[in-house]
């Protein structure tokens, strides 16, 4: 099986089990289902030959690659995560492979009435030819992260095959969490989009939470009694100045507060938010105007209550990674060598890197081919995910110093 069929097929496997991740949830993982997946991948590990495999409590699938090598040379983790996101339908995934991209739309069999194309796409304009992975347009496809999930099982089972290619010990992480466990001097998430991509800038993050408690009564009779907490969350929403933080006016190095879930009635109301910049002084100013609002708000109706909670997420990468950047270097030397040109542009998100490099473990990230994320236009090219193994045994090569 060539390496591109072997993509494939995994892609293909991995994106049927549902994976879907739960937000609200407290455990790790969130949801018992990714444990379907984390399984199967253990099982595979194990068949091919990796040593130390092992799936932890907190639901991270662990692996070894051992060194080929006897001269000493950093310990490097390739890293995925096998679950997918909350915001859209995950469950009965069918994958569709569009054989030899024609330049044409993409018409999806569950939902004739969407189009993927060029012009909502316009990378998939630079794919003629390529092999493209599509959902069948009632959910997302999940090649976030399973196409990274598969780029770092195919190249694993390759290294172990071939003992002759030069290595260190490297370390493979499926969804990973805590950089102990881990064991790696720096790590590769392989959690990216465009061919060339190697990103070590990503957004620093907080989420918010207002809850508001109004004053119930009987509408009939609510005259001078009633204090509507739906009412209140309106003007929150409506005093924030939209035009300069929502997302969907922003772009490149701007940042958003986002409003993304409401809930509750007219005694209680929840408001959910996430706040995102590139810089700390934007996302705590992004935070302060949130808490502002919420004054302004509370202090028209004294009967009600209205509390702002704001926490931390993650924090940019780049106020590590900057320090030294030898992993970033590593890569984008490894991406030239590929063929391709390396290209860095700021994440406007943030990935499992951007939480390990905080931690501890310098970790930028690497491309999938993986776009239109989080959607049923989802959809990513094999031949850029063959691309991005290469990437990545390129750079286990060079970390043993073996080019």
């Amino acid at each position: 099986m060539t390496h591109d069929a072997e993509l494939e097929d995994r892609l293909i496997r991995y994106c049927k089990v549902d994976t879907q991740s739960d937000e609200t949830a407290a455990s790790q993982p969130s949801t018992a289902i990714q444990l379907d997946l984390s399984r199967m991948l253990v099982a595979e590990l194990q068949a091919m030959g990796a040593a130390d495999v092992t799936l932890t409590d907190y639901g991270v699938v662990l692996a070894t690659i051992p060194a080929t090598v006897h001269t000493p040379a950093p310990v490097v983790g390739f890293l995925a995560h096998v679950d997918t996101a909350p915001a859209y339908h995950a469950v009965g995934v069918k994958p569709v492979v569009h054989r030899g991209y024609n330049g044409g739309d993409i018409t999806f069999a569950d939902a004739p009435e969407l189009k993927l194309s060029p012009a909502n796409s316009p990378y998939l304009a630079e794919k003629l030819g390529h092999d493209i992975v599509t959902a069948s347009g009632t959910t997302l496809l999940g090649a976030d992260d399973k196409a990274g999930v598969a780029i770092l099982m195919t190249a694993a089972r390759h290294l172990l095959d071939n003992p002759d290619i030069p290595h260190g010990t490297i370390r493979l992480g499926v969804d990973p969490r805590l950089p102990a466990d881990l064991g790696a001097d720096f790590a590769y998430t392989l959690d990216g989009g465009r061919a060339g991509e190697i990103e070590f800038e990503s957004f620093s993050a907080d989420g918010a939470v207002v809850r508001i408690t109004g004053v119930s009564a009987h509408p009939g009779y609510a005259k001078g009694k009633l204090v509507n907490a739906l009412h209140l969350a309106a003007k929150i929403v409506q005093t924030l100045p939209q035009a300069t933080l929502v997302p969907e006016l922003a772009e490149g190095r701007e940042g958003f507060l986002h409003l993304y879930d409401m809930q509750g009635g007219a005694a209680e109301a929840t408001l959910k938010f996430i706040l995102r910049d590139f810089e700390l002084e934007g996302l705590a100013a992004k935070g302060e105007l949130l808490r502002q609002v919420c004054a302004v708000v509370a202090a028209t109706e004294p009967r009600a209550s209205i509390t702002c909670e704001i926490r931390p997420q993650y924090r940019n990468m780049r106020y590590w990674l900057e320090k030294d950047m030898t992993p970033v270097t590593l890569a984008q030397e490894a991406v030239r060598a590929c063929g391709m040109e390396p290209v860095s542009v700021p994440i406007r998100g943030g990935t499992d890197g951007s939480r390990l490099t905080e931690m501890g473990v310098p970790c930028p990230n690497v491309f999938t081919g993986m776009q239109e994320i989080h959607g049923p236009l989802e959809w990513v090219s094999v031949q850029d995910m063959a691309a991005a193994m290469r990437v990545v045994l390129r750079i286990a090569g060079m970390v043993a110093k073996a080019d």
